[in-house]
């Protein structure tokens, strides 16, 4: 089928929707066709009209995702479609089953284990039959994870080292999360204290894996342990925020591919504070802040209170902030033979803005023009893009390094 658009950013007028629209009206080759869509013309427009000079044609599209229609409308008018637009749980399934049935390829930022769950208990098999890729967490959450694993998995086989047996990535970055990622946090927390059912479901280390019951035996780390020195530095670490997350979509990565990163895989994140006894002051303080955090999340009081500090959606920081961030993950793996290997993903840019909008861009790009495994359904960065993906991400300055132990 043909349609009028390669690629549509949906919620353009957003904060991150507008980095990313910006990123593509800079790096997307010429000829591929490009829209932008949201809820209101006239901020499209003005959108539009703060964008480099290669955008300044590219169509307006209006879809609020609340009606149907002219979501079904969007969702067909493209061979892909990235979206900003969250809390995804709130905003996100109709857009995602539009797709689906419309075999239109997907990418968006979610980092909601309950909205990437739902979405996979409905759309998948529809997916699947018409071709689509539906491709969740393609930013800060879960790119630099997923693909980090995927490499260190890559390079094991190739070495023939066997599969990956403890990993454990260290999470080191210069920059804040965005409103879009504490409102889809506060959402969470409030749809678990209305519906406590769903607690098991964000409390369950596989629960994006594709067949529960077929997971491998071996006990997987907790999602957030008590501040220690861990890796082969004795780095302080403390409970990494997007962990309970991340791992998930690593081990729903693994299993899409057939168990191949190895059966007794067990894989943990924590956040690096440094090496000597700051760094533990730190990783103390940290793990006591972020439990904090939720504490506040889980009462209407300690919520309004949070709600006036921290930030909101489509708020971000100044341009020379977000040039000044960086993101860093380093991963140890051990393997079955033995072997040893060390990962590093790192790139420029505040990670949850100028970063995610580098990696939403270039998996939005893949979708639409790279060769890509055979693969559809509801996928993960790894499993739909994989090395494509890898190689895109490098060539636009970030970097995934392997490096062999022994």
């Amino acid at each position: 089928m043909d349609r009028p658009h390669d690629l549509v950013v949906y919620g353009a007028t957003g904060y991150v929707g507008e980095l990313t629209a910006a990123y593509l009206a800079e790096h997307a080759p010429a000829g591929v066709r490009i829209a932008l869509a949201g809820r209101s013309a006239d901020k499209l427009a003005a959108v539009r009209a703060r964008l480099p000079q290669a955008a300044r044609d590219w169509p307006l599209l209006v879809a609020d995702s609340s009606d149907a229609e002219a979501v079904e409308r969007l969702a067909g008018s493209t061979r892909v479609l990235v979206t900003t637009v969250g809390p995804y749980a709130r905003y996100g399934l109709p857009v995602v089953e539009a797709c689906a049935r419309a075999g239109t390829h997907y990418a968006d930022l979610t980092g909601e284990v309950l909205f990437h769950r739902d979405a996979i208990d409905r759309v998948d098999k529809i997916a699947r039959d018409s071709g689509a890729k539906i491709v969740h967490s393609c930013g800060y959450d879960s790119i630099p994870s997923d693909l980090g694993v995927f490499v260190l998995h890559e390079r094991a086989e190739a070495d023939g080292a066997g599969g990956l047996t403890d990993v454990s990535l260290i999470a080191g970055a210069k920059g804040g999360f965005s409103g879009g990622t504490i409102d889809s946090l506060r959402a969470q927390v409030e749809t678990v204290a209305a519906d406590p059912s769903r607690r098991l479901v964000v409390a369950d280390l596989h629960s994006l894996s594709p067949e529960r019951a077929a997971e491998p035996v071996p006990r997987q780390p907790a999602d957030a342990p008590a501040p220690g020195r861990r890796g082969s530095r004795g780095t302080w670490t403390a409970p990494f925020v997007m962990a309970s997350y991340n791992t998930r979509v690593v081990r729903r990565s693994n299993a899409l591919l057939g168990f191949a990163y190895g059966r007794s895989m067990r894989y943990g994140e924590t956040m690096g504070l440094g090496t000597g006894p700051a760094g533990a002051v730190a990783a103390v303080g940290v793990t006591a802040g972020l439990a904090g955090l939720l504490a506040g999340f889980s009462t209407a009081p300690t919520r309004a209170v949070l709600d006036r500090v921290l930030p909101k959606p489509g708020e971000g920081p100044s341009p020379q902030a977000r040039a000044a961030g960086w993101f860093r993950m380093d991963i140890e793996a051990g393997t079955e033979s033995g072997r040893r290997y060390h990962a590093r993903v790192a790139g420029k840019g505040d990670p949850g803005y100028a970063a995610t909008a580098v990696m939403l861009g270039e998996s939005g790009l893949c979708l639409a023009l790279d060769d890509l495994p055979d693969r559809a359904g509801s996928l993960t960065p790894a499993s739909a893009m994989g090395s494509a993906l890898v190689e895109r991400l490098v060539a636009a300055g970030h970097s995934y390094t392997v490096t062999d132990l022994r």
